[in-house]
């Protein structure tokens, strides 16, 4: 335990904070922490494995001097779809011009470029569209063969070498993981990660073959950034720990007025099932250069709060911008003050979230119940896989969610879980024994004080997972404090 562990931080929804060349020295791990940072996202697009490596030792340092369970999540690249080369290094496309992609390996002009996937020619029809460098430019296919495909340039413009291609109308039959995210991938497991992030995601088959890569190792993150995976949304969920919402290349291939509704279909639908939501990119751009937001962005971080997600991300205003700390600093302030809206709460469980036919569902929709109706300071799970603490946020509850695990793993997955204080500390053996501990961690980490009240769940026998049994209303009083050092 450090000396200066700190306490509940004041809000629920968590902050995923991406590290670069701006932020991953230890002394800036440390203000990000400090500013609100709860787990870390390590982008596996960008640099080589021996940084990414000192950035994990680094945060795993800061873990160890903050005392606090941090998750790190290493984002896969994905199969990115790229133009060749221009001779110059560049074109002008004209509006209304055509312009052919081909497998002519030779630079490309102002007529044509080589797109070196083969395993689109065969895919493209007629009217679809091609969206390069993120939608600057667009192309509608005329006619497309088994070597060439004519385009007429809706929007033209400068394109240069390597730019991106999106395929919004298709089901683009290439693999989730390209051979980079499968040496990425097993790096992340080497380097113990705590969740992995899974790129274009288009069918659950994708999800399936990376958490059969992981061995067993980790928490799997699906990235919703391709309109295909929309359609089988419900299977992804299903098969992932986890879901972000990645609005990045998602805003490309849809028409920008679709991107938020199916934000928040896609929260409701990740909440339903107890596994967290992530909303990223873009949450406030222009904090690369500035040290304050715009107002719009102000607001898209608050909706993101409202409509109840576990988490929300930064990219690059925390990879390579100007101003690391204060965007962390600025999306604490945006979420604490939201979650003090009086309304907040009845936002969030606007959401219809059934619980199954279990007893560990029944219990934690009673928890919430009981928070409703009696001044409780805090929830006290006590879990070894994360299965318990997940049903309870699922209920969006008032009272912060204290988790005792006996592994370090869980503590740390559950760092992107709404609500949710882990605390990694020995296992329990008996009743009793979990009602002493369970005040004394109260107490000890800020969850009220002598007299108040709190819900315990647990299950009996302790160490069984899965057996959530047990549901207890307990008193503080003031001599648990004095035996906390036991643990």
């Amino acid at each position: 335990m450090a000396k200066n562990e700190p306490r509940l931080r004041g809000r629920k929804i968590k902050i995923l904070a991406t590290l670069g060349p701006a932020s991953r020295s230890p002394e800036m791990i440390a203000k990000l922490l400090a500013a609100g940072a709860d787990a870390f996202r390590v982008n596996m697009s960008h640099g080589d494995h021996a940084t990414h490596a000192e950035t994990i030792a680094a945060v795993r340092a800061a873990e160890r001097d903050y005392g606090r369970p941090i998750a790190i999540l290493c984002d896969l690249q994905g199969p990115k779809l790229r133009v060749g080369s221009f001779a110059g290094g560049r074109a002008v496309i004209r509006h209304g011009s055509h312009f052919t992609l081909d497998r002519d390996p030779a630079p490309g002009d102002e007529t044509r470029v080589c797109l070196p996937h083969p395993e689109l020619f065969g895919i493209l029809h007629k009217d679809q569209r091609l969206l390069i460098d993120d939608g600057k430019l667009r192309l509608r296919v005329i006619r497309a063969d088994a070597d060439r495909i004519l385009c007429s340039a809706e929007v033209g413009g400068v394109i240069s070498d390597r730019k991106g291609v999106n395929v919004p109308d298709a089901v683009v039959p290439v693999p989730a993981l390209t051979e980079k995210d499968r040496r990425d991938l097993a790096f992340a497991v080497e380097q113990h990660a705590d969740w992995i992030a899974l790129s274009f995601v288009q069918r659950p088959e994708d999800v399936a073959e990376a958490r059969r890569l992981m061995g067993g190792y980790g928490a799997l993150m699906a990235k919703i950034e391709k309109p295909a995976a929309i359609d089988r949304l419900e299977e992804i969920i299903e098969l992932a720990d986890g879901i972000m919402v990645a609005r990045g290349d998602l805003g490309v291939e849809l028409n920008p007025e679709e991107v938020p509704p199916l934000q928040k279909r896609i929260v409701e639908a990740t909440r339903r099932s107890g596994k967290p939501v992530v909303v990223a990119t873009q949450m406030l751009e222009s904090m690369i250069e500035s040290p304050a937001p715009t107002r719009a962005e102000v607001s898209d971080v608050a909706n993101a709060v409202y409509d109840g997600a576990d988490a929300v991300m930064l990219s690059a205003e925390t990879a390579s911008g100007a101003w690391p700390e204060e965007a962390v600093t600025i999306m604490h302030r945006i979420a604490a003050q939201v979650e003090s809206d009086p309304a907040y709460l009845r936002r969030v469980q606007l959401a219809e979230v059934l619980p199954d036919a279990t007893t560990a569902d029944a219990l934690a929709l009673s928890c919430a119940r009981i928070v409703e109706t009696l001044p409780i300071s805090g929830i006290i799970t006590f879990t070894g896989s994360g299965s318990t603490a997940r049903r309870v946020a699922r209920e969006r509850p008032s009272a912060p969610i204290l988790v005792l695990t006996p592994s370090p793993k869980t503590a740390r997955r559950l760092a992107l879980l709404w609500g949710a204080y882990a605390v990694h500390t020995r296992d329990i053996g008996s009743f009793e024994e979990m009602i002493a501990k369970g005040k004394r961690m109260a107490l000890r980490h800020g969850f009220g004080n002598a007299g108040s009240r709190l819900v315990t769940l647990a299950g009996v026998p302790f160490g069984t997972p899965g057996s959530t049994n047990l549901l207890h209303v307990v008193t503080l009083a003031g001599t648990e404090l004095d035996r906390h050092k036991e643990d």
